[in-house]
């Protein structure tokens, strides 16, 4: 018989309440604010950036799995079978024939996408685990806004068919490298993905609004929303609410507060 408390499961992640629609999720998580506040400080740098950055990513993978992949009864003997035949755990847990793949952007992508990795064939069948990396940069006019986003190489499996396809990469700002490569996944490969999934540390509100203008069916999940350049009053207001007024990108198109070039101080690369 299976027991059952555990026969279902309804899992979903605590989040801060916002107007985006339900394709957003702002993760309402102390302790990953808190960490992720000490990440953005101006006097942390390696080795703790990447320990912080790993540590927030196993985090929001786990969220995302738990709350996104696909469910399957499951049936696990325990070490007490030997002298009770009870002793089998029957209940509700990720459906481990799920395919995925995992997108590694460099710079900033690449450590993310590696915990997202590991993850997946930890709790998937590995044989229908992929990692494919992609490397670009933004694509900046005379006056260094950002108009887009340039494809420098990739090395990308063909199959994406019906596979949750998942883009680990730590900063939302423009949406213009997200919007890039989710264009690519679902017109350029073989098949279509059966699900697309953003995690990201932080958003801007200008992100959230041009991806989910150009790919509107895609998930997005953040630990952080940077609306910092909004004015005073949008700031006391429920995000989302006059989101044409709010502002989370200075000039240059960089996050306020932000975490300054994540891939730069990843890499400890200044270029």
């Amino acid at each position: 018989m299976i027991e059952s408390a555990y026969a279902k499961s309804h899992f979903k992640p605590s989040e801060i309440s916002h107007r985006y629609g339900d394709k957003v999720h702002l993760i309402d998580d102390p302790l990953a604010w808190t960490q992720l506040a000490r990440l953005c400080a101006r006097e942390t740098s390696q080795p703790e950036v990447g320990r912080l950055v790993r540590v927030l990513y196993e985090r929001l993978s786990e969220i995302v799995l738990a709350a996104e992949f696909p469910r399957a009864r499951i049936d696990v003997p325990t070490r007490m079978v030997a002298s009770s035949p009870e002793a089998v755990y029957r209940g509700a847990g990720i459906a481990r024939n799920t395919k995925a793949v995992t997108v590694g952007i460099a710079r900033a992508g690449t450590m993310p996408s590696q915990c997202v990795y590991d993850l997946l064939n930890e709790v998937l069948d590995p044989a229908g685990v992929r990692q494919d990396h992609l490397f670009m940069s933004r694509q900046t006019d005379n006056e260094g806004r950002v108009t887009g986003a340039t494809w420098h190489d990739a090395k990308i499996g063909r199959d994406v068919d019906e596979r949750i396809v998942l883009f680990p990469d730590p900063m939302g700002a423009t949406g213009s490298s997200l919007v890039s490569a989710l264009t690519h996944y679902k017109t350029r490969l073989d098949g279509k993905p059966g699900r697309c999934i953003a995690m990201h540390l932080i958003v801007t509100p200008e992100y959230l609004k041009n991806v989910l203008a150009a790919h509107p069916e895609t998930t997005i999940y953040a630990l952080r929303l940077d609306r910092g350049l909004s004015p005073g009053d949008v700031l006391g207001t429920v995000p989302g609410t006059r989101w044409d007024e709010e502002r989370g990108l200075d000039e240059h198109q960089y996050i306020v507060p932000g975490a300054g070039g994540v891939g730069e101080i990843l890499n400890n690369a200044w270029v």
